[in-house]
């Protein structure tokens, strides 16, 4: 049976070797493999362009969010600096009407700056969510744009 397999085997692999491909075929294989290889680089490029947009956006928010970071520890810092003078202040006061009125000074004073602060963050937030919506825009934009040409 092997015997049997082994020369069919030969036999087939004889006239193989004196075959030829025909020319329409082999033209179908080169134009083929041509146009897969233009796919995969066209592929390869929006990957690449998307990886970098990706980091850009990514860039963005994150010197947003470390902008936001830095802003809130110097209104902690500020808050908590005028909070210590207020009590200094208070630690001094001769009278209870005195004590009354630099608390009461305080707590106005505290509200006003809170108030400044959370529209100060507010602006703040908006300014860098619109960056990054405008990153991400330019992205999208970049991305179609390039998808376009190759269409």
């Amino acid at each position: 049976m092997t015997d049997r397999f082994s020369r069919e085997a030969q036999e087939i692999f004889n006239a193989a070797k004196h075959a030829k491909i025909p020319e329409n075929v082999k033209t179908i294989a080169q134009d083929g493999v041509a146009k897969s290889r233009e796919a995969f680089e066209l592929m390869q490029s929006v990957s690449k362009d998307g990886a970098q947009t990706m980091e850009s956006v990514l860039l963005t928010a994150q010197a947003g969010a470390r902008t936001m970071g830095e802003r809130v520890l110097r209104n902690i810092e500020v808050n908590a600096g005028a909070a210590f003078d207020a009590a200094e202040a208070m630690a001094r006061a001769q009278t209870v009407p005195e004590f009354v009125q630099l608390q009461a000074d305080f707590v106005q004073a505290q509200l006003n700056s809170t108030s400044d602060q959370a529209k100060d963050l507010f602006d703040l937030s908006a300014k860098i969510a619109q960056q990054t919506f405008e990153a991400m825009s330019a992205a999208s934009m970049r991305a179609f744009e390039q998808l376009k040409k190759s269409g």
